[in-house]
């Protein structure tokens, strides 16, 4: 049996001169086949590059800080859970999306939702031309590293691509702390114009009929009778810890019925014992008062 010899070969930092090196996988990496030596199979590690952000590839591992992907899990619960009525929508978490727009490379959006999909598929790449359906609303989340191309040019290529709504949770320094910054644009026959926020500053979501805003350094989406919508999956595990714990009540209340109903059959058979005791106790008191009856 023939045995095929794997490298893993990690890309190291470059020695820039200073302090400390810089990191070569500040965006990301991807993994890449090639053959070696004697026909050894060779996955290098490469970093990615923000061009690589911008167009990824399948398997591409892009990296996130702790407030991005806790923003992008709200939104992505809270948007499936007001579509979940509708079987053609389908909310899409950094998924490849691939477009029918010639020289136009596909992108990795942070959430896409989509109407009027025909079948719902486990997509690695969302296939526009294949699908017949383009996303009907994009939302990107910053990160420091790529936050330049999101309000630049994303805003171009969603554009080109025909993306009715186009959202960027942007991250601002307010007092030195940072805080989440909503801008918003429609696509108009002369390109896209900024979304008009309210009074309040929130933007309206047409597609997942939610209102997006931002309370207390933090988004917070909101339905048409402006109810904030909470976190989704905080809100499950909730619901599946208190289901879990009525189950466990109602077992604890089916071992005491049991237990009470144990100990209430051993008192019902002592009470039987006791009754027929006594009455044997009757019976052999009569059948003595009748024999000294007789004796005497």
């Amino acid at each position: 049996m023939s045995t095929t010899t794997i490298e893993v070969l990690v890309t190291p930092a470059p020695d820039t001169g200073g302090d400390r090196p810089a990191d070569p996988y500040r965006y990301g990496w991807r993994y890449v086949q090639r053959k070696g030596e004697g026909g050894s199979l060779q996955i290098e590690q490469v970093p990615l590059t923000l061009e690589d952000v911008l167009h990824p590839q399948e398997g591409d591992q892009v990296t996130h800080s702790e407030a991005h992907q806790r923003r992008c899990i709200y939104l992505y619960d809270v948007l499936r859970a007001r579509l979940a009525a509708d079987p053609t929508a389908v909310v899409l978490q950094d998924v490849r999306v691939a477009w029918d727009v010639p020289d136009l490379g596909a992108h990795g959006p942070d959430i896409a939702v989509v109407l009027g999909v025909r079948e719902r598929k486990n997509w690695s790449t969302f296939d526009v031309a294949a699908e017949g359906v383009r996303p009907a609303l994009i939302i990107e989340v910053t990160s420091p590293e790529t936050a330049a191309i999101e309000r630049s040019t994303k805003l171009d290529e969603y554009d080109l691509a025909g993306v009715p709504l186009y959202v960027i949770v942007d991250t601002v320094a307010l007092r030195r702390q940072p805080a989440p910054r909503l801008m918003g644009y429609t696509r108009t026959p002369d390109g896209y114009q900024p979304l008009a926020a309210d009074g309040r500053g929130r933007l309206w979501l047409t597609p997942a009929r939610t209102w997006l805003g931002v309370a207390e350094g933090e988004i917070v989406c909101y339905d048409e009778a402006d109810r904030p919508l909470g976190d989704y999956r905080a809100l499950a595990e909730a619901l599946a810890a208190e289901v879990e714990a009525r189950a466990e009540a109602e077992r604890r209340a089916e071992t005491e019925w049991q237990a009470r109903s144990a100990v209430e059959r051993q008192v019902a058979a002592e009470r039987e014992a006791r009754l027929t005791a006594e009455t044997r106790v009757r019976e052999l008191e009569a059948e003595l008062r009748r024999l000294r009856g007789e004796a005497s």
